[in-house]
């Protein structure tokens, strides 16, 4: 699970789009890095404690609904769900155009292939994507550490050939901060959205063998994780290369390796890339199914898309999670180089809106655990409720600098407009759905029973749902 966590969160976002925040916050991007990662880490903790405390099976939606009702369940789920039904659309144009450089091949059908093979991948069993999910983790995890290495003992003047430390590059060139302290904010708007991916091991706890234990593992690991593949590995690219320098318009990776003169670096890191894009493919299809599966079994989607495979795979939500790819995959044929750009922007904040909702649904399922059930708390978010304020108010100040920063707005609105969406269609569902909006959350077998989980909730008498799910005859969760 830990893997998992590190191949939904480290992909092209640090291998070429940390060159961006480089240039924009200079050196003291290192700060960015870190605050962003500080206030993830501290999200992913509150996540962490109410799924551990109140294992519901359907994660952060269900403790949306425990906290503030079926409404901010739905809309939450759904606005997840569309922002990795994107990313696999966006995953595979990004891959495709990667691939074309090596191959003369139309960029549609690159994108195309890239698309079902990761399908069949998906498709085949949770544990063909948890392997899949895992070399790939494990191909990325070795290269950054062998990037920390050689850079790191270029920067220091260590490195045969090197001419000297390059330490300085830290402060000679208009200072640590050359663009001043506002564009260090600025640049962290950006870098919260690079380490959007560590949530999906609370989603896939439901389908391992001890989920309590892994994900208590998984998030305790993170802040190193985070720590050394983002915050270690810009603070090397800032001391081997100068923070205005205009080759960071590529990978900054890759300029560094070019630095210190390692051959072939150009194509090696183009390499690691593909296989980081791969990545959050793979991740983002398996997240999108997951939530599509739940919302199913809580009778927000429809009946059809809850069937599962001898195997436990809910196929059909793994394919309606396509759609959206295959649809970018025509229209990167007719609008060759447009599509990427666009899904980016379309799926703007929404894992800002995530890490928002998470924090305040922890502080309400949080104080219910402390009083109904103390004895739950085997992982604790530190200092509640107070940290848990703390870090909602730095969130809340992401959000409002995206409002004041023209060249985010475009992506606020996006995001506005898919939450608009998703509230009117649980409008629609609550006025002509075949059943009122289901207010339980579901339970997971073998965890927890719905008497044990509404004790621990505090919802009232029959506010949980249990293990057989809302629907009738339907599996509680996919298979493991």
């Amino acid at each position: 699970m830990a893997l998992i966590a590190i191949g939904g969160s480290v992909g092209a976002g640090l291998f070429i789009g940390s060159g961006a925040v480089i240039q924009t916050a200079g050196p003291a991007a290192v700060l960015s890095y870190a605050l962003a990662g500080a206030l993830v880490f501290l999200t992913l903790r509150a996540l962490g404690e109410m799924v551990v405390s109140v294992p519901a099976g359907g994660s952060f939606s269900d403790y949306a609904r425990l906290a503030f009702g079926p409404r901010a369940g739905f809309t939450i789920g759904w606005v997840y769900w569309w922002m990795y039904a994107v990313l696999v659309a966006a995953e595979s144009v990004a891959g495709a155009a990667i691939l074309s450089q090596w191959v003369e091949v139309p960029g549609w059908a690159l994108a195309l292939v890239v698309l079902l093979a990761m399908t069949a991948a998906n498709l085949i069993s949770v544990r063909v994507f948890a392997e899949t999910e895992s070399l790939f983790s494990l191909i990325k995890v070795a290269t950054i550490v062998a990037f920390l290495l050689v850079g790191g003992l270029y920067a220091l003047g260590l490195w045969s050939g090197s001419g000297g430390s390059t330490v300085t590059n830290l402060w000679e060139l208009g200072g640590f901060a050359p663009n001043g302290w506002v564009a260090v904010l600025g640049a962290t708007v950006v870098v919260l959205f690079a380490f959007g991916g560590v949530e999906i091991i609370t989603i896939a706890a439901g389908e391992s063998a001890e989920p309590e234990r892994g994900v208590a593992s998984a998030i305790t690991n993170v802040l190193w994780r985070i720590g050394l593949f983002y915050v270690a590995s810009i603070l090397v690219v800032v001391m081997v290369v100068p923070w205005n320098s205009t080759q960071l318009d590529r990978s900054p990776f890759v300029v560094v390796m070019e630095t210190v003169g390692v051959p072939g670096a150009s194509l090696i890191m183009e390499i690691v890339v593909l296989i980081a894009v791969l990545s959050v493919l793979n991740a983002a299809m398996y997240t999108s199914s997951r939530m599509l599966f739940m919302l199913t079994r809580q009778g927000d989607a429809p009946r059809v898309l809850k069937g599962t495979n001898r195997r436990g795979v809910p196929v059909r939500a793994i394919l309606l999670g396509t759609v959206v790819g295959y649809a970018a995959v025509v229209a990167d044929y007719l609008f060759p180089g447009q599509v990427f750009p666009f899904l980016v922007a379309s799926i703007g904040a929404i894992l800002l809106v995530l890490f928002l909702t998470i924090c305040a649904s922890q502080l309400v399922v949080g104080a219910r655990v402390r009083r109904n059930a103390p004895e739950r708390l085997t992982l604790r978010m530190w200092g509640f409720p107070y940290l848990t304020w703390a870090t909602l108010l730095g969130l809340v100040a992401i959000f409002l600098a995206m409002a004041t920063l023209p060249e985010h707005r475009q992506a606020l609105w996006a995001t506005i407009a898919a939450v608009v969406v998703a509230v009117l269609a649980y409008e629609a569902r609550r006025l002509f759905g075949p059943t009122e909006p289901s207010r339980r959350v579901l339970g997971v077998e073998g965890r927890a029973t719905p008497e044990e989980l509404d004790r621990i909730a505090g919802t009232g008498a029959g506010g949980v749902q249990g293990a057989e799910g809302a629907l009738a005859g339907e599996d509680p969760s996919p298979g493991r």
